[in-house]
């Protein structure tokens, strides 16, 4: 069965992102963000989900790097574009407005 993971940052719709996702008739999962890379292999594709942190956080929640080199798409949404920027080389900077 093909499935998609959904990495749980801490957002407020993690749970509504992988019901959609089920809409769509693609089986997903709700996973923790200490999840191995290497048990994310079982899945076609991973959507790092929102939250409120920073990836510059003492305490920010960040995925295992080692997802990136898996060969599988990976999706940001919210934070979890920011942690894509962040193990793959970019930079992310305070906006001049502040935005959830």
């Amino acid at each position: 069965m093909e499935k998609i993971a959904v990495v749980d940052l801490g957002g407020q719709y993690t749970h509504l992102i992988a019901r959609r996702v089920r809409q769509l008739r693609v089986y997903s999962e709700v996973v923790s963000p200490q999840i191995e890379a290497e048990e994310l292999k079982a899945y076609k594709g991973i959507i790092l989900s929102g939250g409120p942190s920073s990836v510059y956080a003492k305490d920010a929640t960040l995925p295992d790097r080692a997802l990136f080199k898996l060969g599988i798409p990976v999706l940001g949404i919210c934070y979890g574009v920011q942690v894509l920027a962040h193990f793959l080389g970019g930079k992310v900077e305070k906006g001049e407005k502040r935005e959830y």
